[in-house]
C-alpha cells in the first residue's frame, strides 16, 4: 500500500551542514518515493535556500531557521498531520517528540544520540539543551517502532530505557554504483581523513600521529577532507607541527571526487568519539580502502577489527599512529583487509535498507502486519 509519509529532521540533503543522517534520509526516502509513497520533508531553512522545493522526489519545505526551527516544528507538524499516514521522527539532534504530539504512528530513525558528547561539541548552554532533550527519548518513544542504524546504536537506546523488543537494526547502506575499485586503481602512501570537521570527530589526533607515523614512513601523506567548525584551528595545528608538506586540506568533496580519493588512498582514518554507524566505513570498504578507526560505538560494528581494518582505543594516539605505520608498511596485510573490505562492503545497498524501512513503516501503521520476519540483517549473511 502507498503511504503518505511525514518526515521531521532539522537539515535537507541540500543543507550546507547537511551529514550522515541526511544522506541516509535521501537515499531511503528518494527510492521510497519512486516505488510511488508520497514523501513530505519539514526542515531548517538556511542562506538562500527556497521554501519549497522537490528534491529526489521528496517534497521539501523549509520552515524558519536552524535557530527558530525547534520553535516552529511541533505547530507546522500538527497543521500537516491530517494529510499524512505516519510521522517519521529522525533523532539526531533534538528529537521531535511525535508519539506525544501528533495523531500518528511513528517511526523512529536513531543514527546516535550525545549524551555528554554535546558539551564537547558546542556551548554549555546548547549542550546541557541536548542533554536534557534527550532524557525525553525514552518515555516519548518507548511503544514506537525505532530503526536503529547499529548494535550500538540499540545498545545505547535500551540502556537509556528504551524497549528491545521494539527497535529494529538496519545499518546504513551504500551506492555500489559510485563507490566500487576500479581495475585501473594504484595505491599511494596515503591516509583520507573524511568527515565533518567538528570537534567530537578528532580529526587532530590523526594529525598528531603524523609526526610518529613519518618517522616509519618518511613518504607518507594525510589528506582531510571534508568542512566544518574545525578546520582553523586543525590547520594551525598542522603548521604548528610542521607538517604543512605532509597534511592537506582538501574541503568539500563530491561524491565521485570522493570515490576516486578513497581508491588512492592505503587506509580511510575515522577518529571520531562516537558514530552511530560511519558511511564513509562502507564507501571506503566499496573502493577497496581498509578503515582505522576508533574502538567506539557505531565504528566498531562498521569495522571488523583485523578483517577489514583496525580498531585503536579512542584517544590512544601511539596505537593510532601504529596502525597507520602497519598498513601503509605491510603490503601484504594491507591487501589482505583490501579484500576482506570489498567483500563486507557488498553486503550493504541502500535498496535494502529502503526495503527494510518500507516493512517497519508498514509495521508502525497496522502492527503485527508480518513484514517484519523479513527484514535481512547484512551481519548474518
Amino acid at each position: 500500500m502507498k503511504r503518505r509519509i511525514l518526515i521531521l529532521n532539522e537539515r535537507d540533503l541540500a543543507n550546507p551542514l547537511a551529514g550522515g543522517a541526511e544522506v541516509h534520509t535521501f537515499e531511503v526516502f528518494k527510492r521510497l518515493a519512486a516505488r510511488g509513497h508520497q514523501v513530505s520533508l519539514l526542515a531548517a531553512g538556511f542562506s538562500g535556500a527556497a521554501a519549497e522545493e522537490t528534491l529526489d522526489g521528496i517534497k521539501v519545505r523549509r520552515l524558519g531557521n536552524r535557530y527558530s526551527y525547534y520553535a516552529i516544528i511541533s505547530a507546522a507538524a500538527r497543521r500537516c498531520a491530517r494529510d499524512h499516514d505516519i510521522a517519521v521522527d529522525v533523532l539526531c539532534k533534538l528529537p521531535f517528540l511525535s508519539p506525544w504530539l501528533l495523531e500518528l504512528p511513528c517511526l523512529a530513525i536513531v543514527h546516535h544520540l550525545f549524551g555528554a558528547t554535546a558539551f564537547r561539541q558546542v556551548s554549555p548552554p546548547i549542550a546541557a539543551a541536548t542533554w536534557l532533550a534527550e532524557k525525553l527519548i525514552p518515555p516519548a518513544y518507548r511503544e514506537s517502532v525505532t530503526l536503529a542504524v547499529s548494535p550500538s546504536t540499540k545498545q545505547d537506546l535500551v540502556a537509556r530505557g528504551m524497549k528491545p523488543e521494539r527497535i529494529w537494526i538496519v545499518p546504513n547502506g551504500l551506492d555500489h554504483s559510485v563507490y566500487k575499485r576500479s581495475e585501473s586503481a594504484e595505491v599511494e602512501p596515503l591516509l583520507v581523513w573524511l568527515g565533518r570537521l567538528e570537534p567530537y570527530k578528532r580529526a587532530d589526533l590523526m594529525i598528531e600521529a603524523m609526526v610518529e607515523v613519518r618517522r616509519h614512513v618518511p613518504e607518507a601523506r594525510l589528506i582531510v577532507a571534508g568542512s566544518g567548525t574545525a578546520r582553523p584551528s586543525l590547520e594551525a595545528l598542522v603548521h604548528d607541527l610542521g607538517l604543512d608538506d605532509t597534511v592537506k586540506f582538501a574541503g568539500f568533496v563530491p561524491e565521485t571526487d570522493k570515490a576516486a580519493l578513497l581508491e588512492r588512498a592505503a587506509a580511510l582514518v575515522q577518529t571520531s568519539e562516537k558514530e552511530g554507524w560511519g558511511i564513509t566505513v562502507l564507501e571506503g570498504n566499496a573502493c577497496g580502502t581498509p578503515t582505522i578507526a576508533s574502538k567506539v560505538p557505531g565504528l566498531r560494528d562498521s569495522v571488523v577489527d583485523g578483517e577489514t581494518g583496525v580498531l585503536f582505543d579512542y584517544g590512544y594516539q601511539a596505537q593510532l599512529a601504529a596502525a597507520a605505520v602497519k598498513v601503509l608498511a605491510d603490503a601484504e596485510f594491507r591487501e589482505r583487509l583490501s579484500a576482506n573490505a570489498l567483500a563486507w562492503a557488498a553486503r550493504f545497498s541502500w535498496e535494502r535498507v529502503a526495503d527494510d524501512t518500507e516493512k517497519l513503516i508498514e509495521e508502525a501503521i497496522c502492527p503485527g502486519s508480518g513484514e517484519l520476519d523479513l527484514l535481512a540483517s547484512p551481519f548474518t549473511v
